[in-house]
């Protein structure tokens, strides 16, 4: 009968063995991937030959004086006011229903269409024109609504 096992060596590989395997590992890879190496080692090639790797060599070497640039362009007052503008835009147009900005966005192009047809007559209206035309269901719907909005605006200017 055989002797039981009582302990279990593993065979420690030594850096040299480590080393060879990982070349080995490597070899494989390089042989599959082959044409992806390729295209990669022309592309690289293509960006050397242009210069842009001694450009990024240089952006790398610079990079807490291009951060420094950077952080001082955005930080300027024009910037801020740009950012300022944006948020509050947004939280404005946020507030209005989107039916309303679509239907808005729509009867402008629509004016705008109207007026295109129009540009060129170099016929002149006077006041009394006008006031005839307030009579045009189109033109007194739009003048209404801007004197909605003019009133509505009014009331919030008063409340700052």
């Amino acid at each position: 009968m055989a002797a039981p096992i009582t302990s279990i060596k593993l065979k420690e590989l030594i850096a040299e063995e480590i080393q060879s395997e990982k070349l080995l590992e490597l070899q494989l890879l390089l042989t599959k991937q082959e044409q992806a190496i390729n295209k990669l080692l022309e592309i690289t090639g293509d960006l050397d030959d242009a210069g842009v790797l001694d450009a990024v060599k240089a952006m790398v070497k610079a990079k807490d004086e291009i951060a420094e640039i950077a952080v001082d362009q955005v930080s300027r007052e024009p910037v801020t006011n740009l950012v300022n503008h944006v948020i509050n835009a947004s939280s404005m147009l946020t507030a209005i229903s989107p039916d309303v900005t679509a239907k808005l966005a729509a009867s402008v192009q629509s004016g705008l269409n109207e007026a295109e047809l129009h540009d060129g007559n170099s016929e002149t209206i006077g006041v009394f024109d006008l006031i005839k035309s307030l009579k045009d269901p189109d033109v007194n719907r739009a003048v209404k609504f801007g004197l909605h909005f003019l009133q509505g605006m009014g009331k919030g200017l008063d409340g700052e």
